[in-house]
């Protein structure tokens, strides 16, 4: 297990100078460290064994050398149950499957408002998305949006902030300023304790969208306007800018921060200099636990660097709990919300004033990055092997990297030195007008989003009871999910209209087998 509990007295200043590493393109970013793993070097032979595995794949007939290992020596046995996601990685030690258990029960947990007889539990809110982690990652799956309009928002909300063009504080060149609603925060909350008003309450109108595809098929789209209704503290500040996130997946997180961040940065190419159309773009972000900038990874525009600080941020902003890097009682009140910055918190001397202490943070952490990936399906299934080779003929691979190798590691890691399959360049990209939602975050403008990661994408009916896609949910099919991509990927959407029936349904086969 990492000693991530070593991390968290780091805290970030109140003021940093800005920062000015990046030039024209990402080249410079690659000296940022990964201050979050303790790295043992690679060696020249290692550096040719992992340039020759992860090398562009010419043949596509049968399937590839360990490509039904997704998460290297982590995967587990496909499930066709709720479970699929649920089961800890197939290399963890005795001991660290220990954690792994302890850490599933606080993800679990269900927090309560303070005071509680169990100190342990309490400190829920004021306000909050909901009350545990598991309520919005269910089975650790995808979210959905609201099914009714009588429903809760229990796994989805809107992230909000307003442009700041005077603020330096925590600037690194490239990053778009902004700062948090003066009222609201920086995502609001539609549930809230007794005696406390909800922020708002979540509203998803759609209109229908017609694609006419090739053979004569039709596909219908759901375009969604969002709208934050019966505002429970007055107005958004007239400049808030709004954007729906749906939770994420969780599995093979801790894989995918052991990737070296010099490999993802290479790959950038922000102007486009090899003029292939795709202009990927590293996402660099402050660390609160290393007081340093790295390279973003996780959140849908990949706004945290760490499975840590990613698990700290749901922890003060979705749940309303403190902890180390988020110490505040009140979680994401602002000081306009009197009330609720005023009300009786949770935790304790034992825990250092806080709800959730460094302790607790590991085991979380923990879990979240050893939640293991689930094996590949039908690999060499001739549909399969077909639709695999449409994937990469259509330009899909561009941005949806198939395979990693993750760094050596030091004290038995269990992400150390695996050949993954996760199908992202975890860059940012531009994904065209219809995806935008016209809010930046760090060095992501309205447009950008981090490529999702594809592994266990064939399981989400089974694990999370539906197929709703993308950021916001708004796709019902990895077939509407596609044609929803423009900008970077217009071209191979376009692809994809035009192809042969038979060659779509092999693709969406491919897909489906992940």
């Amino acid at each position: 297990m990492r000693p991530v509990s070593a991390l968290l007295p780091c805290l970030l200043a109140l003021a940093v100078p800005v920062l000015t590493l990046a030039g024209p393109d990402d080249a410079p970013w690659a000296d940022l460290r990964d201050a979050h793993l303790s790295i043992i070097p690679r060696t020249d032979d290692e550096r040719a064994r992992v340039a020759k595995i992860t090398a562009p794949p010419t043949d596509f007939a049968a399937p590839w050398t360990f490509e039904e290992n997704a998460g290297g020596a982590q995967t587990v046995r496909a499930r066709d149950t709720a479970d699929a996601f649920s089961q800890p990685a197939a290399n963890l030690s005795f001991e660290q499957e220990l954690d792994f258990r302890v850490g599933n029960g606080m993800f679990r947990r269900i927090w309560v408002s303070a005071p509680a007889s169990t100190l342990a539990s309490d400190g829920l809110g004021p306000l909050y998305n909901a009350r545990s982690c598991q309520r919005c990652h269910i089975k650790d799956g995808r979210g959905h949006p609201p099914e009714r309009p009588d429903d809760t928002a229990v796994s989805m909300f809107l992230r909000v902030s307003i442009p700041a063009p005077d603020a330096i504080a925590r600037y690194i060149e490239g990053t778009h300023a902004t700062a948090p609603d003066p009222t609201y925060g920086t995502q609001l909350q539609d549930f809230s304790l007794p005696g406390h008003a909800p922020e708002y309450r979540l509203r998803i109108d759609y209109d229908d969208v017609e694609v006419p595809l090739s053979g004569g098929e039709v596909a219908m789209l759901r375009r969604p306007t969002y709208t934050a209704a019966d505002l429970g503290y007055g107005p958004l500040h007239p400049d808030a800018m709004l954007s729906p996130r749906v939770a994420p997946q969780m599995i093979g997180m801790g894989l995918l921060e052991a990737i070296p961040a010099a490999e993802i940065i290479a790959r950038a190419d922000p102007d486009d200099a090899d003029g292939d159309g795709i202009s990927g773009k590293a996402q660099v972000v402050w660390s609160d636990a290393h007081d340093a900038p790295m390279l973003g990874r996780f959140g849908h525009k990949a706004g945290n660097p760490s499975v840590l600080e990613q698990t700290a941020s749901a922890f003060a902003g979705d749940i309303g709990i403190s902890n180390p890097l988020h110490p505040a009682g009140s979680g994401e009140c602002t000081d306009l919300q009197t009330d609720c910055t005023a009300a009786r918190h949770g935790g304790d001397a034992e825990q250092g004033g806080l709800e959730i202490d460094s302790a607790g943070m590991d085991l979380v952490t923990f879990y979240s990055q050893t939640l293991a990936v689930p094996a590949r399906r039908d690999v060499g299934d001739p549909q399969v092997l077909h639709g695999r080779r449409v994937f990469f003929d259509s330009g899909c691979a561009a941005c949806h990297q198939p395979n990693h190798v993750t760094h050596r590691l030091k004290d038995e890691d269990p992400a150390s030195f695996q050949l993954i399959w996760p199908y992202t360049d975890l860059l940012l990209h531009d994904m065209g007008p219809d995806l935008a939602d016209d809010r930046p975050e760090g060095r992501a403008d309205g447009r950008e989003w981090r490529t999702a990661p594809l592994w266990g994408i064939g399981l989400t009916q089974a694990v999370s009871g539906h197929t709703q896609f993308l950021h916001d949910g708004r796709a019902r099919s990895l077939l509407e999910a596609v044609l929803w991509h423009g900008g970077e990927a217009q071209a191979a959407r376009d692809t994809v209209v035009a192809m042969p029936p038979a060659d779509r349904a092999a693709l969406i086969r491919f897909l489906e087998s992940l």
